[in-house]
This record gives structure tokens, C-alpha cells and sequence, in this order.
């Protein structure tokens, strides 16, 4: 135990000085993290299938990156890179712009968070068109910003009590074929919106996880995603791919839309991009990133040169440890012993995800309905048990897989032992 603390009495403080308006899934206050583990100030050890949120895609503390951070530090800190530029942050564009579906020139800036890459995106796509409105689908996120809660599909607890959101912004289902939402029925409700809402010659962007993060882990179809490819040429309208949750490896490939013969306009990027470390990134059509006058873009800590740092040596973990193929590796593994567990778990209503993010659903036995219940006192037996889960979804009745890729495979078979008596012991409460 660290210096005697206790969770506990860390929570009570935390009460007193922070607002209640930050959630928090555990009251588990960390003290170090290696890889796939993290040990609490009580000296407990967790294995991470949370990853902060899709961040640590490379494991907590990567020697690599910790070593690219370090020789940083060692050489700035912050300049801001509309004073003084470094040619590290033109090495990451260029990287990225390589690596991003699509035969065509790109350009990429660099800002903070997943939030404002997505305000960034809107901002290009207006300014490249001339329009003003923005298409989001249900059950998507997209950030707690006020445009970012206005994209959002999902209300509570991201848009409620704070207000009218930006105008101009509308919402078409998602498909879910699981939720009765089909391929044509997202086509047809969007035809729908452009003859009831609004003019598709006024849509600057339509905006689309290629898996759905928070809400749910649905993975938009194929013949989805080249519809929406062919409405948006059709309009003139620039198709925005949020690949923050799904990018780099995830999926079992760089970036979720890679398993799509379609390339979007623009992309965002965060989360996993720099291991640990605050960057996120827009990456799009050179023609269309020029659209903004100088000035228009940008931030005080955009691109910060520790996150670029990072984001170097994680392209560089991908690439030398092979982590989509273990991605793709340790999802079937994964689902593979979900399946085995479904036999004898009728709650289980579905399995899925590309790659290594991947989502179980449960419904409540006798009412044949999403059971937020369930998936909860599934998570909480396997806390008790020391796996971090998350849940997400529209209705809260999905746990979301999200470990790092670099899990040990002893550590992996670990959780997978909790994970099943987890769903044991909450069929048997």
C-alpha cells in the first residue's frame, strides 16, 4: 500500500473537490501500470480491459514510447507549433498522411483531444463547402463539446441539462439489424431527412463511426458505408469518418476503414494515437484541409511535441510487433470463449467486433430486453475479481472489450477465466 491510502478515503476526498459531473466507472485510484496491469494506492493488481478508453492500444508504459517521451523531454517541452515549429510534428503528418485510405494527396493538423479533432473536422467541411449542415447518426459519439454533443446520438448523460445545441445538425438510425434497423432503413430515413429536413445541397458533411464506440461496438456494414460513399458524391457532400476510438490496429487493421473499399474526405483520430499521451489528429483531402485561411486552425497545445514524440514510436510498435494480426489473433480468442460461454448463458444475445474490439450484448431472459442489470453485475463480479470491464450501448447492456494489444497471453488467458465465472455468477445471483 502507498503511504497507507486507502480508495476509500481518496473517494471521500474526491467527493468534496471534484465535480460530480466527471463519472467515474470504478473507485479504483491507480498507482502504477505495466502492460495490460494496474495496481491500485492499495497495492491491488487489475488486469486492464478497459485501456482507458481505447488509448493504450501499445500497453501501459511501452518502452518505446516512454523512451521517445524521455529523449524529448530532454530536448522541449512546448514551443507552440504556429511560433515555433518542429519537424517532428511534419514527420507524423506525412506518416499519417501515407497511411490513410485513399489514393489521393492528404494533409493532416494535429489538436488535443477526439473532441476537437471532430470540431476541426466540421470546421474544414464547412469552410471547404460553403454549407452549414452536418448529418450524425443514432448512437454515435463524437464528444462532449457543444458541436461534439450535438453530433452525439445518445442523450443521457452527454446532452441533458446543458441546453440547445448548435442548429444545423441531424440525426438518421444506425443500422443495427440485431435492434431491427436495417441497411435500407438508414438509406430510406435519410432520404426522408432530405425531403423533410433538410436540402442535401445545404449538407456540408455526414459524420460516421465505422464502429459504433459508446454506442455499442455495432460495426457499420459494408454495403452501408458504400451507400453512404455514393450519396455523398451524388450531393457534394464530404463523407467524415471518426476512426477516434477505432484507429490504429484495433480492428485488426490500421484504421477501421481499411476494411472498406471506400475512402472518407476526412478522418479524426485520438485516443490510441500517442499511447497515453493528449494528441489527436484531422487528416483528409489536401484540397479540402486547405480550405481554412491561416489562423483558422490550430490550438496553444496542438501537436504537442511529447504526444508527436509518442505517437512516432507507437506507429513504430504497430509495425514491428505485428499488432493488427495479434488484434485479429486475440479477438477470436476472445470470441471464441464467448461462444463456448453462450451454451449455458441464454442472456447472451449477440457477439461481435472486427479485430480486437469486440462487444458482448445481453438481454433479459423472460422479457426478451436489453438488461443494463446484467452487463452490470457482470462487470461488478469481475472487478471484485480484479478485470477492469466497460459497458456502453444505447440501452447499457453491452461490455465492451478493450485491452491493450500488447497483453500478455498469460495475463490474456487470466481474464478470460474471470470473464467467464463473471457471467456465471451473475446468472446464478
Amino acid at each position: 500500500m502507498r503511504d497507507n491510502m486507502k480508495n476509500s478515503a481518496i473517494s471521500e476526498r474526491k467527493n468534496q473537490s471534484i465535480s460530480r459531473g466527471v463519472g467515474m466507472t470504478t473507485q479504483i485510484y491507480a498507482d502504477r501500470a505495466e502492460n495490460s496491469e494496474i495496481w491500485d494506492v492499495e497495492g491491488r493488481r487489475y488486469i486492464d480491459f478497459s485501456s482507458g478508453i481505447a488509448v493504450v492500444n501499445t500497453g501501459h508504459r511501452h518502452p518505446k514510447v516512454i523512451e521517445a517521451v524521455k529523449a524529448q523531454l530532454d530536448r522541449f517541452t512546448h514551443t507552440c507549433h504556429q511560433v515555433v515549429p518542429y519537424e517532428s510534428y511534419v514527420h507524423l503528418a506525412e506518416r499519417l498522411n501515407g497511411m490513410l485510405p485513399g489514393k489521393f494527396d492528404k494533409k493532416t493538423i494535429f489538436v488535443t483531444t477526439g473532441a476537437e479533432a471532430v470540431e476541426n473536422a466540421i470546421k474544414i467541411a464547412r469552410s471547404a463547402t460553403g454549407r452549414q449542415a452536418v448529418i450524425a447518426f443514432s448512437g454515435g459519439f463524437h464528444g462532449r463539446t457543444f458541436m461534439g454533443m450535438a453530433l452525439t446520438g445518445k442523450v443521457v448523460p452527454y446532452k441533458v441539462g446543458f441546453g440547445a445545441m448548435p442548429a444545423d445538425v441531424f440525426h438518421a438510425p444506425f443500422p443495427v439489424a440485431l435492434h431491427g434497423v436495417s441497411v435500407a432503413d438508414s438509406l430510406a430515413a435519410l432520404d426522408r431527412l432530405f425531403k423533410a429536413d433538410v436540402d442535401p445541397n445545404r449538407v456540408a458533411a455526414i459524420i460516421v463511426e465505422p464502429v459504433q464506440g459508446e454506442g455499442g461496438f455495432y460495426e457499420a456494414p459494408r454495403d452501408f458505408v458504400a451507400a453512404l460513399r455514393k450519396i455523398c458524391d451524388q450531393h457534394g457532400i464530404l463523407l467524415v469518418a471518426d476512426e477516434v476510438q477505432t484507429g490504429f490496429a484495433r480492428t485488426g487493421k490500421m484504421f477501421a476503414m481499411d476494411h472498406h473499399d471506400v475512402a472518407p474526405d476526412l478522418t479524426t483520430m485520438a485516443k490510441s494515437l500517442a499511447g497515453g499521451f493528449p494528441l489527436s489528429a484531422v487528416t483528409g483531402r489536401a484540397e479540402i484541409m486547405d480550405a481554412p485561411g491561416p489562423g483558422g486552425l490550430g490550438g496553444t497545445y496542438g501537436g504537442s511535441p511529447i504526444g508527436v514524440a509518442a505517437a512516432h514510436a507507437v506507429l513504430d510498435v504497430i509495425e514491428e510487433e505485428k499488432l493488427c494480426d495479434r488484434a485479429n489473433a486475440l479477438g477470436a480468442r476472445l470470441k471464441q470463449r464467448l461462444e463456448s460461454i453462450r451454451e449455458d448463458a441464454p442472456e447472451i444475445v449477440d457477439i461481435r467486433g472486427p479485430g480486437f474490439m469486440n462487444a458482448v450484448e445481453f438481454n433479459d431472459v423472460k422479457k426478451g430486453l436489453p438488461s443494463a442489470e446484467f452487463a452490470n453485475a457482470v462487470r461488478l463480479k469481475a472487478l471484485d475479481k480484479g478485470l477492469i470491464l466497460l459497458t456502453c450501448g444505447v440501452y447499457g447492456n453491452v461490455i465492451r472489450f478493450l485491452s491493450p494489444i500488447t497483453i500478455q497471453d498469460g495475463v490474456m488467458t487470466e481474464a478470460l477465466d474471470i470473464l467467464e465465472s463473471s457471467i456465471r455468477d451473475a446468472r446464478a445471483a
